[in-house]
Parts: C-alpha cells; sequence; structure tokens
C-alpha cells in the first residue's frame, strides 16, 4: 500500500458523525493535490475493508456524486447524522471537517 493510499485511509477514518470532507481535500491533505479521483478509488475499492465512512465523503459542489441507489443511501446516512441533504447538496459552510 503506497503512503498516499495510508493517508487518505487515516483522513477518511477521521471525519466525525455530522461533518463531511471533499475529494479535493482529501487529495490535498494527503500531499497529492491532483488526486481527487484516486481518493475515490481508494473509497470505491477499500470502504469494506477498512470500514471506512465513506458517505462522508462529497464533491468539491458539495453534492454527492453517486446516482441511482447509492446516492440515495448515501443522502439517507448523511441525513441520520444530522445533515440536511438537499437535492443531493449540503451546506459545507456548516458541515465541512476541516483537519487543519
Amino acid at each position: 500500500m503506497t503512503k498516499f493510499t495510508e493517508d487518505v485511509l487515516e483522513i477518511i477514518k477521521m471525519i466525525p458523525r455530522g461533518k463531511v470532507m471533499t475529494y479535493g481535500q482529501i487529495a490535498v491533505l494527503a500531499n497529492n493535490p491532483r488526486g481527487a479521483r484516486q481518493v475515490s478509488r481508494i473509497l470505491h475499492s477499500m470502504s469494506s475493508k477498512h470500514n471506512l465512512p465513506w458517505h462522508r465523503v462529497i464533491n468539491s459542489k458539495g453534492t454527492i456524486s453517486l446516482t441511482g441507489e447509492p446516492g440515495y443511501v448515501q443522502a439517507e446516512m448523511l441525513s441520520s447524522e444530522g445533515i440536511n441533504v438537499i437535492d443531493k447538496k449540503i451546506d459545507l459552510k456548516k458541515h465541512l471537517f476541516k483537519l487543519l
């Protein structure tokens, strides 16, 4: 496993209930500012194995990227944590988690 992957996993595990982070934000913190798509691939392939709170990662526009049933599940999971999701959009001013 690469250092980037290890860092991404650790960052995602730190996102608390009721907060979200963006793919790009995680990539920057893991020292790869252009690695947002890699973050997405890591989430897709390792969420179950590492018990990641995958639903707390959204795109830079503050919206859920997943479509269909997975997007609905993500919205429901975020709502259950007190995050108001309207038309797949989350208020980043209120719910964005900042490590630094």
